[in-house]
C-alpha cells in the first residue's frame, strides 16, 4: 500500500489526481501505477483500471487470479467491475469513497461491499488499511491547486 500511496503522489506531482493502485502476485510486485485520466484523455484511465492494463500485458493474461490490488481509494464500481472480471482475488484499500466525496471527487455512492453482494463477485475485500496515510493525498492534491473538473 505504500508505493500505491508513494505513485499517488508522484502522479499529484504530475498533475493527475490522488489516486494509485499496486497489483502483487505470490508477494511479488506486479505493477504499480497511479491515475492518468487527465494525461490520456481517457476517463477509464483510474489507476485500478491503469494497473490492471498493465498487470495483464506484464503477465500475458487476462486472468489475475491469485493477484492482489492495493488501492490508495475503495475502487469506484467500474474498477470494483474490472477486478471482478480480472478475477483479482483480494482489493485492499485505504480510503473510502466517502473520503473521495467530501474531497469534491464525483464518485457514485456505491461501495465494494455493497458491489460484491449485489454482483456475486468472489473478491475479498479488506479496507481502511493505512486509511489515514491514504486519506492524506486528497490535502496533498488540494494544496497543489489542482482541482479540475472531475
Amino acid at each position: 500500500m505504500r508505493l500505491a500511496i508513494e505513485k499517488a503522489k508522484e502522479g499529484i506531482a504530475r498533475g493527475q489526481t490522488p489516486f494509485g493502485a499496486c497489483i502483487a502476485r505470490h508477494g511479488e510486485i506486479v505493477v504499480c501505477v497511479h491515475n492518468v485520466v487527465w494525461e490520456t484523455t481517457d476517463i477509464t484511465a483510474h489507476a485500478e483500471v491503469h494497473a490492471i492494463r498493465q498487470a495483464c500485458k506484464t503477465l500475458g493474461s487476462i486472468d489475475l487470479s491469485g493477484c492482489t490490488i492495493y488501492s490508495t481509494c475503495e475502487p469506484c464500481p467500474m474498477c470494483f467491475s474490472a477486478c471482478h472480471w480480472a478475477r483479482i482475488s483480494t482489493i485492499v484499500y485505504g480510503a473510502r469513497i466517502e473520503d473521495a466525496l467530501a474531497s469534491g471527487f464525483h464518485e457514485l455512492q456505491v461501495g465494494n461491499t455493497e458491489m460484491k453482494k449485489l454482483g456475486g463477485s468472489p473478491v475479498e475485500i479488506a479496507s481502511d488499511f493505512l486509511k489515514e496515510e491514504a486519506v492524506v493525498l486528497f490535502r496533498l492534491f488540494d494544496q497543489q491547486g489542482l482541482k479540475k473538473t472531475y
